[in-house]
């Protein structure tokens, strides 16, 4: 397929797509398009005809005393790639801080309340996707209350993108997202250790990364994972994707939120589109493949011009120019 000269370096970027046939070999697909092109399939057309929130209405779930730049990071994250709205749903004390940080995003400060399941589960048919984990710490009223609000965004069929410390509270209660097949998990290096050996009772296999993420997604019933590291390797369960795209060696704080930020509003997009636009292949998976090199393309272009001292406001400057070069030049 010729993608003309602005795409032949980011046809370059991926490096394999691999179906399952079982729980530890995935066998390649042939024939298979540029995963660049099924990501570009998905990105809805900017128009005159739309209204405000058809692009997507996203919802933050994180932001305490401790953490109030990492919904921020998210959610700020998500209307730069393209939501329409981004909404955080934090703690009292979090929301005039991450208020101060930008009037473009709605903040709730109602996660510590003692309704705060019931004032977030108001707002759930009018958003598109939710992000758990930014900035949630591990207090247990805070968990509990995310805890209410994954199980009633499952029960409405919200999609739910868990990072941080969403994913410590499923490590400690896999079932809430067991067999969830809207949910995509972004977890680290330490955090996906954390989840196999809650989910799998054994060590991860550090001589086949592809099988780890393979089997947690399997045993998870198929939820989508996404490991993030040197190369960030997704899957399934019944597929495998790894994306090697260029990114920078720095690794200050808040570049996770900008995935799963950005991997809301794709989600959303990518489920819309649905299966036809993506050849058959999970919309979430190509989702995440979208956010993820997004992501390191964000990190290369603000690295190339800050170098050491490049930290995540820089790196969300750079959305909308690596937005355009991956997926519209």
């Amino acid at each position: 397929m010729d993608l003309g000269p602005g795409r032949v370096a980011a046809g370059a970027c991926w490096r394999v797509l691999k179906r399952a046939f079982s729980l530890h070999k995935a066998h390649p697909i042939k024939n298979m398009e540029n995963t660049f092109q099924l990501v570009r399939n998905i990105i809805p057309p900017l128009t005159p005809k739309k209204h405000k929130g058809q692009d997507g209405r996203i919802g933050i779930v994180g932001g305490c005393q401790e953490y109030t730049g990492a919904p921020y990071f998210a959610a700020i994250s998500a209307l730069k790639v393209g939501a329409d709205l981004s909404h955080v749903f934090c703690t009292r004390e979090a929301a005039p801080v991450i208020k101060s940080y930008s009037p473009e995003l709605i903040v709730h400060p109602v996660l510590d309340s003692p309704n705060a399941v019931h004032e977030v589960e108001k707002w759930l048919p009018r958003l598109h996707a939710l992000v758990v984990g930014p900035g949630l710490g591990r207090d247990e009223v805070l968990l509990e209350n995310a805890k209410g609000i994954l199980e009633a965004s499952r029960a409405r069929g919200v999609p739910v993108v868990i990072d941080a410390d969403g994913l410590w509270l499923i490590a400690q209660q896999p079932t809430l997202i067991q067999g969830y097949r809207k949910a995509i998990l972004t977890p680290n290096h330490v955090e996906f250790s954390r989840l196999s050996a809650a989910v799998l009772k054994d060590p991860v296999d550090s001589s086949d990364p592809h099988g780890a993420v393979l089997k947690l997604s399997q045993a998870l019933g198929n939820v989508t994972v996404v490991q993030k590291g040197e190369q960030d390797v997704i899957s399934d369960g019944e597929q495998v994707l790894e994306c090697n795209q260029q990114g920078s060696n720095r690794r200050c704080g808040g570049q996770g939120d900008l995935l799963s930020g950005s991997l809301g509003v794709l989600v959303h997009w990518a489920l819309h589109a649905g299966p036809e636009k993506t050849n058959g292949f999970s919309p979430l998976l190509v989702a995440a493949f979208g956010a993820c090199s997004l992501t390191r393309q964000c990190s290369h272009q603000a690295f190339q011009k800050h170098g050491r001292s490049t930290t995540t406001t820089d790196m969300i400057t750079e959305v909308g120019p690596a937005f355009n070069r991956l997926f519209e030049t």
